[in-house]
């Protein structure tokens, strides 16, 4: 198989996820993955599909959809937003995001490290929190 097989067919199940599909996704990354998001920086397939495990627990409809797929020197890369709504009062959510892949000589991926806004997409849309990240901002933007 090539990275870009590998990659694509990460992709294919990384958005076709789902509590029972959870084994698809542990056969493609290896035993000591590393997994990094703004909450979480771990190691171990174990405690990698454990992120998704909770994930499934505490949300409501949570899905992920793939829009890009690239192959870089170093890496592969895939586009993403996640949605999902809250189990407290079914609040509909949506984030925007990137996963870093980067494989191991076994073409499993070795690290999955994903970027996405926390500030802006998750944290300023919480009640209290939000006013206050809102008023920072407007004091630290260019236009006033």
């Amino acid at each position: 198989m090539t990275r870009e097989e590998a990659l694509r067919r990460y992709a294919k199940v990384f958005e076709d996820l789902t509590p029972d599909t959870l084994d698809d996704l542990g056969a493609l990354v290896g035993d000591d993955v590393r997994f990094v998001d703004p909450f979480n920086e771990l190691r171990g397939r174990e405690a990698f599909l454990g992120v998704f495990r909770e994930m499934f627990d505490r949300l409501q409809e949570p899905g992920f959809t793939v829009s890009d797929v690239a192959l870089g020197q170093e890496a592969g890369y895939l586009r993403w937003r996640m949605t999902f709504r809250t189990k407290s009062g079914g609040r509909a959510w949506q984030i925007d995001g990137m996963s870093e892949l980067r494989f191991g000589a076994d073409d499993r991926v070795s690290q999955h490290l994903d970027h996405w806004d926390a500030g802006g997409q998750f944290y300023a849309k919480l009640p209290l929190l939000g006013w206050l990240i809102g008023q920072v901002r407007r004091r630290l933007s260019h236009e006033r």
